[in-house]
């Protein structure tokens, strides 16, 4: 039985053709495509300078990819008829541009599917390009100009951004040319708890310099709204969160604070490991053996860990890295503390017993204790704003590295910065709300 809601197939309906104004007048399937014939829908023949009513004089053809269905790549043939003026002698054709843009290879729809599949599905521009049966540069350009034109030339996504997290990214893995920069992550969604992080925007290089420049270029209103700037150990971004945004709180993440101290405890492995053994760590070495065991929370460790490590101490040639691991481990108990205060108050015990009378064999301490006294108000500033972490920095870091791996790699920066904005910059909701 036909169902009610059934009518009689309409071409132009189903491949959404009257939303370009456009008509199919008929179809052409050949092996690697689709053919669509199609006709502008609104005559347009009076003059567009005198305004008297024009005849037809004859007509071109116009080709635009479309969106494929089914991935078949679908190209529309559009015959556009051109008209003569009758009183002026004016020549003009009919306007097309509701089906796209002037001198476009791509129609509206084209363009709209490919940067929901860039954005949305995370595709490669190779793989958008094969479905719409153009040039990878095609597809490229024409790509990342609609989303710099709807999506990241908006001033609104500046809007609203409370908590900053700052970082260094890797953007490609080569000799020539400066490799960092320097990543602005908003981070107000984790704290609210409104959905996750998103990348703001990408500046060229890592250095103080970068990151205030990008600072001093947003509007006195937007930096006076800024409460807290999370980031790591690097000095610069420090110092220029200082300078450009005074009232704010600079927060030293958990996860870098934490690797300070894994990385004086390694350093403290390797260099007992070479003065007791005189090389490196080889397998059957008991620190070499413990490597990993170290680095674990005593909470968290097996029956197996435990007996290792405490036959690694048993004995008083390892007691320097003893004491190296226990700081790493008061350091992790404070992070674990349920109760902020209490936190706060084990972490300050921590850096006030390494920032001074350590014994002076404890290198990797004292040079952790001056790096904790340093910069002891943003580590202990996380305890009064818990939840502030460049973690999700991290993973949006994470995410852009799998681009560039998808992409095998970027040789262009510019192009490069704006497929990461596209990639993490949370404009997911708003293609699917059809901006």
């Amino acid at each position: 039985m036909p169902h009610a809601t059934f009518c009689c197939p309409d071409l132009t309906t189903f491949t959404r053709l009257d939303e370009l104004g456009l008509e199919v007048i008929g179809q052409r399937l050949e092996p690697d495509r689709a053919v669509l014939a199609c006709r502008v829908v609104d005559p347009d023949d009076w003059c567009h300078r005198c305004g008297a009513q024009g005849k037809p004089r004859d007509t071109v053809v116009r080709q635009l990819a479309h969106e494929p269905f089914g991935w078949r790549p679908t190209l529309l043939e559009v015959t556009v008829r051109r008209y003569r003026c009758t009183e002026c002698g004016h020549v003009w054709r009919q306007d097309t541009t509701q089906a796209a843009e002037t001198r476009a290879k791509l129609s509206r729809r084209g363009l709209r599917w490919a940067l929901e599949g860039l954005v949305c599905q995370h595709l490669s521009v190779a793989r958008i390009a094969q479905a719409l049966g153009v040039s990878w540069n095609t597809a490229n350009t024409a790509v990342l100009a609609e989303g710099r034109r709807v999506l990241i030339a908006d001033p609104a996504r500046f809007d609203g951004v409370r908590v900053l997290g700052v970082d260094e990214h890797v953007w490609r893995h080569t000799r020539r040319g400066d490799k960092y920069v320097t990543v602005i992550i908003d981070l107000t969604p984790i704290r609210d708890r409104t959905g996750p992080a998103r990348l703001l925007d990408m500046v060229e290089g890592r250095s103080k310099q970068a990151f205030k420049a990008w600072l001093a270029e947003r509007p006195a209103d937007w930096r006076a709204g800024v409460e807290v700037v999370a980031m790591d150990g690097f000095t610069g971004f420090k110092t220029a969160t200082a300078e450009e945004l005074p009232d704010a709180t600079a927060v030293m993440d958990p996860f870098h604070v934490v690797r300070l101290a894994g990385d004086a405890l390694d350093r403290c492995r390797r260099r007992v490991q070479q003065t007791l053994h005189g090389h490196r760590g080889r397998s059957g070495d008991p620190l070499y053996s413990a490597r990993r065991s170290l680095h674990t929370g005593i909470d968290l460790l097996t029956d197996k860990q435990k007996t290792r490590i405490e036959a690694l101490f048993a004995g008083d040639a390892h007691v320097e890295v003893e004491a190296t691991w226990a700081i790493y481990q008061r350091m992790i108990a404070a992070y674990r503390e349920p109760d902020p205060v209490q936190g706060r108050a084990r972490m300050q015990a921590v850096i006030e017993a390494i920032s001074s009378g350590v014994p002076g064999a404890l290198t990797e301490i004292i040079t952790l204790g001056r790096t904790m006294t340093k910069r002891a108000a943003d580590v202990l500033a996380y305890f009064e704003r818990p939840g502030t972490s460049n973690g999700p920095t991290e993973a949006i870091n994470g995410r852009l590295e799998h681009l560039r791996g998808s992409a095998l790699g970027f040789r262009n920066l510019t192009n490069y910065i704006a497929r990461c904005l596209l990639e993490a910059g949370g404009f997911r909701p708003q293609l699917h709300l059809g901006l």
